[in-house]
């Protein structure tokens, strides 16, 4: 099967075609940094991060660009609210996200560039936009004049003359209520930056317009980002982009979000979960399933049942690898040419998760029975298997991100695993002089503070629950 996405500006499942045969160049729109991110904010680094795991495992060379907005309205409303510079705000929360993409196991992007970075290429493409007539300057700001492009309004689906006017509706100098700025100019005590056109800073859509062009160039294969930014942040980017004479993104992607009573999550109304306390909750690895198991394009409805519902899915997965390892030895690195081809179908048929993790839990499920019957050469093969499909989505449990602490080494793991094994010891020598008092006391101790215990034909074996 040919690899293939939906693509939200021709509203269909299309064959991927790079660019450059072999290479794909991805533009994700990463983290607006005005507060730490909820587990709604994280889902699209966590499905774009597995749109990335699939490309590469299918032989692309991928760069892939995730930029930081670290200017924008809200951060600097919070800076004033804190007395704080707005770089402090940002800084903060930047770290938020950063150490969230760690511990759910995203992969470093190959750039990750800054917003007030990349202000002299922003100069430049709105130069050149005032230049070809889509851009013109207002008392300081410079707006991009809507009427002049088209296409405006191909990407959601709407005309010009229905559109709601823009969020600066009320700025003097506009030609049309709904251009909107891509410079703003300077206020009191707000950050600024000199440009031909006075003192300011940057709109928000002109931002990854200039990021995208300065690490992929003008023309690159996929955009990414939530349904949200749809309107009006991609759009205006492709305004901007096009405008200015780039093809700019071949496919556009977007993922669903996470509800909660039907509603996005969201800070402003109160419903976000934190990133950082939820993974206090349950281990991060399951959270990422949770998030991971459900269509990139289909709504989450969050609940702490469903969670706790994909938490025992996913430790079906880790305790028939772990078993298996157990009965067949070292398991050793993993090995892609044991994926199932109906595995592969299913993540090329618009990253398919849900149907691809139906073939894993089908193989799980066959890989127990080899077991139960003690046949160690299908067990090998299931266990090979069941590894090369979850390493795709970031779920191999011996993958270093998992194996180390959470910005830590893995150092710090071995100790760990170590000084539980002397406490298993201790339980198994007094099971073995039938104490089975102080046996039960140390297994109740371990249960106590989250280490869970399970007794196997070879011996006890433990996980770490939450």
């Amino acid at each position: 099967m040919a690899l293939r996405f939906y693509d939200t500006a021709t509203r269909s499942i299309r064959d991927f075609v790079p660019l450059q045969p072999g290479r794909c160049g991805i533009y994700l729109c990463g983290a607006t940094v005005q507060a730490p991110p909820h587990v709604g904010h994280i889902r699209s680094g966590i499905n774009f991060d597995v749109v990335w795991r699939w490309l590469a495992a299918r032989g692309y060379e991928v760069t892939f660009v995730r930029n930081v907005t670290d200017i924008d309205d809200k951060i600097i409303a919070r800076a004033a609210a804190e007395g704080v510079p707005f770089w402090q705000i940002a800084m903060r929360n930047e770290r938020a996200f950063a150490r969230a993409y760690d511990v759910l196991g995203c992969l470093p992007p190959t750039y990750e560039p800054r917003a007030t970075g990349h202000v002299p290429e922003m100069v430049s493409l709105m130069r050149r936009l005032i230049d070809l007539g889509h851009g013109y300057a207002a008392a300081g700001d410079v707006y991009f004049d809507v009427r002049s492009f088209p296409a405006y309004g191909a990407l959601s689906g709407q005309r010009i003359d229905d559109m709601l006017a823009s969020a600066d509706s009320e700025a003097a100098g506009k030609r049309d209520v709904r251009d909107f700025a891509m410079w703003k100019s300077a206020k009191p005590g707000e950050p600024q930056w000199e440009t031909p056109w006075g003192p300011g800073r940057p709109g928000w859509h002109v931002e990854c317009s200039a990021m995208a062009e300065k690490y992929l160039g003008p023309a690159f294969d996929i955009h990414g980002g939530g349904l949200d930014l749809i309107f009006p942040h991609h759009e205006n980017e492709i305004a901007q982009s096009q405008g200015a004479g780039g093809a700019f993104a071949s496919y556009w992607m977007h993922n669903a979000w996470v509800t909660t009573a039907g509603e996005k999550m969201s800070k402003s109304l109160g419903n976000s979960l934190l990133v950082d306390e939820v993974v206090q909750r349950v281990r991060p690895i399951e959270l990422r399933y949770y998030l991971v198991a459900a269509h990139y394009r289909s709504m989450i409805e969050y609940s702490d049942e469903a969670l706790a519902e994909a938490g025992q899915g996913f430790r079906r997965i880790e305790g028939f690898l772990h078993r298996a390892a157990e009965s067949v030895g070292e398991v050793g690195p993993v090995r892609p040419d044991a994926r199932p081809s109906a595995f592969d179908d299913a993540m090329d048929d618009d990253i398919g998760v849900p149907q691809a993790l139906a073939v894993v839990h089908d193989h799980v499920r066959a890989g127990n029975a080899a077991l139960a019957d003690g046949d160690d050469d299908r067990v090998a093969a299931e266990l090979h298997g069941v590894r090369a499909m979850v390493d795709v989505l970031g779920l191999d449990p011996w993958a270093p991100e998992w194996t180390r602490s959470a910005g830590g080494s893995g150092r710090t793991t071995e100790v760990v695993d170590a000084l539980v094994r002397v406490v298993l010891d201790q339980r198994q020598q007094a099971r073995a002089r039938k104490d089975y008092a102080a046996a039960d006391a140390i297994r109740d101790g371990l249960d106590a503070i989250g280490v869970r215990v399970e007794d196997t034909p070879t011996g006890a074996r433990w996980s770490i629950d939450g």
